[in-house]
């Protein structure tokens, strides 16, 4: 199943502009999503985006129950 075009880059824009404490769930992401009226499908759907990005290094998963997620600033 290949990403659907900008998904990454929506999800990436507003929690940027939620500006987050800390690393979120999938779960979390969605409803910031939601409030920010970004239409994603569902919590797993969040975490597969983000999941396949960290292959490239643009997103941590760390891996405690429940997964949390958090964006790689390029500075760090």
């Amino acid at each position: 199943m290949r990403t659907r075009h900008g998904e990454f880059e929506r999800i990436r824009t507003v929690l940027e502009d939620a500006d987050p404490d800390g690393p979120l769930t999938a779960r979390e992401i969605l409803e910031v999503l939601e409030e920010h009226g970004e239409d994603f499908d569902s919590a797993h759907r969040v975490a597969t985006v983000l999941g396949r990005r960290e292959e490239t290094g643009d997103v941590k998963v760390i891996r405690e129950q429940p997964y949390r997620y958090r964006f790689v600033d390029e500075n760090n």
